[in-house]
Order: structure tokens, then C-alpha cells, then sequence
């Protein structure tokens, strides 16, 4: 199995950074069952809009999240590859996976 290369580090940076939040993790849970529109985060949140606003930028910014406008209404939706990259850089990250591991004279 090929073995796909890591995101550089100020990508994983802003991913990490924007899961480091409460609110913007249940909003990733929340959206992990489907597309939301923003009134029904707000509801389900019983967040304000200019602080959900916030944490929504947070995650678009990041990759994490896409949103399309339909009329007044602004949907959102999980982006897939991005959640793909981040569970392929934790599962490479993992301990004992990596090659090269220093356990020579230098450690013992």
C-alpha cells in the first residue's frame, strides 16, 4: 500500500488549530452526519451568530469545511479530503511507524 506524503506543517498547524475548540468540534460532529444549513448550527448550538460566524471562518479557513449559498441561506458541509489528510497523518504519526527510529548507541 502507497504510503501518502504528510501535509506541510502550516496546514497541519491550521487543522489542529481549528479542531482545538469545543464549538468547532461539534460543529465537525454535527456536520459529519450531513450538510447544515447555518440557522440549524445556531439552533443547535443556542450560539449567536456573530460568535458562530467566527468559528465557522475558523474552520473554512482551515480546509475543514466548504459552504454554498442558496438564496439567504448559507449551508455547510464537511470537507472529506481534508478529514482523509488528517486521519492519514495521525495514522503516519503513529509510534513505531516510522523508519530510521533512533535507537542506536546515541539513545542506549
Amino acid at each position: 500500500m502507497p504510503v501518502a506524503p504528510l501535509p506541510d506543517t502550516a496546514r497541519t498547524r491550521r487543522w489542529f488549530h481549528a479542531l482545538s475548540d469545543e464549538t468547532r468540534l461539534e460543529v465537525v460532529r454535527l456536520l459529519s452526519h450531513g450538510e447544515r444549513c447555518v440557522c440549524e448550527l445556531q439552533d443547535v448550538l443556542h450560539a449567536a451568530q456573530s460568535r458562530l460566524s467566527f468559528h465557522l471562518r475558523v474552520l473554512k479557513e482551515a480546509g475543514l469545511v466548504t459552504d454554498r449559498r442558496e438564496g439567504r441561506w448559507v449551508y455547510y458541509a464537511l470537507n472529506r479530503a481534508a478529514l482523509d489528510q488528517i486521519t492519514a497523518f495521525a495514522s503516519a504519526v503513529q509510534p513505531g511507524k516510522h523508519a530510521g527510529s533512533c535507537r542506536g548507541a546515541c539513545c542506549g
